[in-house]
């Protein structure tokens, strides 16, 4: 890559670093995630009262990374009730013009290490055979985080009421 290309891109990262918040949803940021992945075209869409529900009672185990105040993505999760050293991410998206500078992992990132005081020693997601940027993001934050990656099918496509692929289980643990 040219010096001068390769400068632009990384003042483009520092420049949207500057402007960013990685915290806890509050009940208000709601509708900005629903929009975040409707406008996704890729994720599977819950109700706006879903995402007004997930960020009042799961905000602990969720963040949402603001933009010079706006939301610019977010990740869902929740602690399993049966492994409780577990933390499910339900979803993870950043909107289409903050793509492409490290959201997701700062987001994932946070996320853990809030909820390692609370000894979450596992991460765990589902991710469909095609979403090649998902494989990606839980990939690197499992090298990242020296833990290891197990895959395994979890859900086959036969399960879903209407068309959906199949869901790949990604656990990823010890995190340290």
């Amino acid at each position: 890559m040219p010096g001068d290309t390769k400068s632009a891109v990384l003042a483009s990262r520092q420049h949207s670093d500057s402007g960013v918040e990685v915290r806890s949803p509050v009940v208000e940021d709601g509708a900005a995630l629903w929009r975040i992945v409707v406008e996704s075209s890729v994720l599977d869409a819950n109700s706006p009262y879903a995402y007004l529900l997930w960020c009042r009672d799961f905000a602990r185990s969720s963040v949402v990374a603001t933009v010079n105040g706006e939301p610019a993505g977010f990740v869902t999760g929740y602690v399993r009730p049966d492994q409780p050293d577990t933390v499910m991410v339900w979803q993870v998206a950043v909107d289409s013009e903050h793509r492409g500078h490290g959201l997701a992992g700062r987001m994932l990132d946070h996320l853990v290490d809030g909820l390692a005081a609370e000894s979450v020693a596992w991460l765990e997601a589902t991710v469909t055979p095609d979403n090649q940027a998902s494989t990606r993001l839980f990939s690197s934050f499992a090298q990242a985080r020296g833990a290891d990656l197990v895959q395994e099918p979890i859900f086959p496509a036969g399960l879903f009421p209407e068309e959906h692929e199949p869901e790949v289980l990604f656990r990823i643990g010890p995190l340290v």
